[in-house]
């Protein structure tokens, strides 16, 4: 069983989207949490009626206060952190936990990403597939704005069929993983919280710092493998879209401090090791 997490504020049409492959394509008994930043636009009330828990926000809130939200009502043993602008594939959930299972590569793994366009295998293969995208993303936003029907032109017309490419990476690289992150979809077997802990509130880029966190408890008391990137989960991320549309402050902004001051000089030898 798996708990699903997302946050949203506005943006209707993605939120519509997502929820369509979310509910086509996930093959494990599964509670969708919904953390509504106060949309305005209907988003919410769309929510209501298909989300299993809906927490409800008075204001907008970044993004690992929202997540702590979610954990804290969260029922499952797998917790899955997914941005609503994501589209996932066939069959992805059932293959995130395989991967994170899986003891190869240094053992069972509590915390893994799915890959995307954004995480692939090496920057040759992350460049091509993005510089596709975004020659389709760009026309069409400009033309057509981000309403769901041009979303779901734009991937169809980037990939032809999603689910086919899911199938594709599958085949080819099964549980392999690499070290690495893609924040907007991330697992966590729950016992991690006993070990790392929550998200930290005062870091909206909060997959760069639990990035920083499991290394650095890998590194000093070595009972977890650093996060993963999972080569054969594939899902599709239409980047920076909650960024490129109106932006609605932070109640929580006086709170949050940049990653630097958290982890100073620390943070190269943490991130050393990823491959890009």
């Amino acid at each position: 069983m798996v708990s699903i997490i997302v946050t949203v504020c506005n943006q209707l049409g993605m939120n519509r989207l997502f929820y369509e492959y979310l509910k086509r394509n996930t093959s494990l008994p599964y509670e969708l949490i919904v953390v509504d930043n106060h949309s305005t636009d209907g988003s919410r009330e769309f929510f209501r009626e298909r989300a299993d828990v809906m927490i409800e926000n008075d204001a907008n809130y970044s993004y690992p206060r929202s997540q702590n939200q979610g954990i804290a009502v969260a029922r499952y043993d797998y917790l899955v952190f997914i941005n609503n602008d994501v589209l996932v594939t066939r069959d992805w959930d059932k293959r995130l936990i395989e991967t994170m299972n899986h003891p190869s590569g240094g053992g069972v793994c509590e915390t893994v990403c799915a890959c995307s366009n954004d995480h692939l295998e090496g920057r040759k293969a992350q460049r091509r597939l993005n510089n596709h995208w975004k020659r389709i993303k760009y026309p069409l936003r400009f033309l057509f704005g981000t309403r769901y029907a041009s979303l779901r032109a734009m991937v169809c017309l980037t990939y032809g069929n999603l689910n086919r490419l899911g199938e594709r990476r599958w085949e080819k690289f099964g549980t392999r993983c690499i070290e690495g992150f893609n924040g907007s979809c991330v697992a966590f077997k729950r016992t991690i919280l006993d070990k790392v802990g929550l998200w930290d509130e005062r870091i909206q880029a909060g997959d760069f710092d639990y990035f920083c966190m499991v290394k650095e408890r890998s590194l000093t008391v070595g009972d977890l493998r650093p996060m993963q990137v999972a080569l054969g989960v594939f899902v599709h991320h239409f980047q920076r879209l909650t960024e490129r549309s109106k932006h609605v402050e932070f109640a929580d902004r006086p709170n949050i401090i940049t990653l630097e001051a958290k982890w100073g000089d620390r943070m190269p030898g943490l991130m050393k090791d990823i491959v890009e």
